[in-house]
């Protein structure tokens, strides 16, 4: 019995061998052409973000009503945004995590909102520590990254003002921007212990305020220097041509946010071209997520629906 048995493992082994020898020779035969193709048509995971169901204004959509909506029309998962959760207590937060884990779904980001460009330490520190608590509740829900803000120097108070003038905000009295931009980087390496401890990246975006300049997001990534910082690449917050500046971040994208706007955007509208963007990305290498914020006017019942066929298109 025990000949057999060990016969049958050295079988088994052979079998396995061969197979294993067999597929590695077939693949041998492909050629760079073929590799490269079959690289570029990887089906990305597309998410939707709570935000497309609420724009920051009137009363918040349900989380729990947007996961079952993903589940139906078909995304891989849902980005949570931190500010559409009525509560944080840790019932709260695993009840997410299972409704998505129930329906099929990852939760690949939460985005938040914090703010780094203060002269004021003490201001820094605030929200180092709001950073720090999110990073820690991403944990418990089982999300991967959090999606960071540089913060912006308000002097213009109005983010409906900024949105006039794309960004293009002066720097406080006294000071220049290399200052905020150091600002950032001290501010994000306090994070970044708490980001290894629990297994949570930052994803710092292309957001209006300092980082609407894609040098400053490329400055302060580059200098942070850390596996633990990643960047969140935004399809539609750039002041001049988003496929020039889509070009430059494309190369250190973690993540993607994809813009649409169905029945016009609260402040601006773009017709972007997602089959080039998503050239664009897979040119660069790019295999991660693409989330869609859908920021226009029409009801997301029927928006939300119509930009999953555009994204699933084009990121096939």
């Amino acid at each position: 019995m025990r000949r057999t048995s060990e016969n049958s493992r050295t079988g088994d082994w052979s079998r396995r061998g061969f197979a294993g020898g067999l597929a590695g020779g077939i693949a041998s035969f492909a050629t760079p052409q073929v590799a490269q193709a079959q690289q570029h048509t990887v089906r990305l995971p597309l998410a939707v973000s709570t935000y497309s169901y609420w724009h920051l204004r009137g009363e918040k959509f349900p989380i729990e009503k947007v996961i079952e909506d993903a589940a139906a029309i078909g995304f891989d998962g849902v980005e949570i945004l931190h500010r559409q959760m009525p509560e944080e207590s840790p019932a709260y937060l695993t009840k997410l995590k299972r409704l998505a884990f129930e329906r099929g779904l990852s939760l690949p980001m939460l985005s938040i909102h914090q703010d780094f460009v203060f002269p004021d330490a003490a201001s820094r520190e605030k929200h180092i520590a709001h950073t720090v608590r999110c990073v820690e509740m991403a944990a418990r829900m089982g999300i991967p990254a959090v999606r960071l803000n540089s913060g912006r120097w308000k002097t213009v108070p109005s983010f409906d003002d900024l949105m006039k003038v794309k960004g293009d905000e002066p720097p406080l009295k006294g000071y220049v921007e290399q200052d905020a931009i150091d600002w950032c980087v001290e501010s994000i390496r306090k994070c970044l212990p708490a980001c290894e401890r629990e297994g949570v990246m930052l994803c710092l975006e292309n957001h209006w305020g300092l980082t609407t300049k894609v040098e400053n997001v490329l400055a302060i990534h580059k200098a942070v220097s850390s596996p633990w910082l990643g960047v969140n690449v935004d399809t539609g917050n750039y002041p001049g041509d988003p496929y020039e500046g889509l070009a430059r971040l494309a190369p250190v994208a973690t993540i993607v946010q994809a813009k649409t706007y169905y029945g016009g955007g609260v402040w601006y509208s773009l017709d972007l071209d997602y089959p080039r963007i998503a050239k664009i990305l897979r040119g660069a290498g790019f295999h991660g997520w693409v989330s869609l914020e859908m920021e226009g006017k029409e009801e997301a019942a029927t928006a939300v629906r119509k930009s999953y066929g555009v994204l699933r298109k084009a990121f096939a």
